[in-house]
């Protein structure tokens, strides 16, 4: 939705602020989360700040099938060593397998499709605001799964993450582009509805299994979202798919079953 929209920062804002007002009547039926908590929940604030910048000019300096694959890829793999030295989570070596296979399969899937043109070639400001993002996103995992793990009830901790999260950005654009950002919120609210209910409903779903199982796992496993990605970026976007970006699917679905026997 954000990168088929017209305008890449009120089309997040948009979804932002949405997945806040949905998850606003959440806060009357879950407790507070323990004070514990609360100093991830300010920590994870300012990250996603940061990752929506780096999202944004993205999106808007690169193809969706060539960023996203790339921010979501490389994360894993950072979360996972991230996760060694936070929370002492030591994957088996056959999780390490997996998570390299899916890790080098969505990477392959952000390949350029023109014969053996390297990734690099000609987008090195898109992707350096990819990889840049891989690194936020690893460091928000950490933090949300510790905050999750601390708050007592993980639902409390993710219903006041979203609420708050959107707070800074709405008030961002309403000091910068007040009617732009209202006209956006009017006219494109059923996008907003739809793309910040199922923003909301996946990361929840995340930040919940991080309670459950190791971090880098989920992490992981989330990233096989880009499968869709790429299939999305295909059909709706126009955009090329290659044999080589089949491969990456191929090895993103031998990942997923490497970690399943774990």
């Amino acid at each position: 939705m954000i990168k088929g929209g017209t305008d890449v920062l009120l089309d997040t804002a948009t979804l932002v602020s949405f997945a806040g007002l949905i998850t606003l009547p959440f806060l009357l039926v879950v407790p507070l989360p323990n004070a514990a908590s609360w100093p991830y929940i300010l920590a994870s604030l300012t990250l996603h700040g940061a990752y929506y910048f780096l999202m944004i000019n993205a999106y808007r300096t690169g193809d969706l099938s060539l960023v996203y694959p790339l921010m979501r890829g490389v994360a894993p793999l950072i979360t996972a060593v991230l996760g060694i030295f936070w929370l002492r989570e030591l994957p088996a070596p056959l999780s390490w397998l997996g998570m390299l296979m899916i890790s080098f399969g969505v990477i392959a899937l952000a390949m350029r499709p023109a014969g053996n043109t390297p990734v690099l070639a000609g987008h090195g400001r898109a992707v350096a605001f990819a990889l840049a993002n891989a690194g936020v996103i690893a460091c928000y995992t950490i933090v949300d799964g510790t905050g999750a793990r601390l708050a007592g009830d993980p639902w409390a901790y993710i219903a006041w993450l979203f609420v708050l999260d959107a707070v800074p950005f709405a008030l961002y654009m309403l000091a910068t582009q007040r009617r732009a950002f209202v006209a956006a919120l009017v006219e494109r609210r059923r996008n907003g509805v739809i793309g910040g209910a199922l923003s909301a409903i996946a990361y929840a779903i995340s930040v919940w299994a991080m309670t459950k199982a190791p971090v880098a796992l989920v992490a992981s496993l989330r990233e096989t979202s880009v499968l869709f990605a790429t299939l999305l970026g295909a059909y709706l976007l126009k955009e090329k798919l290659t044999p080589r970006r089949w491969a990456g699917v191929a090895a993103v679905l031998l990942g997923v079953v490497a970690l399943k026997v774990t």
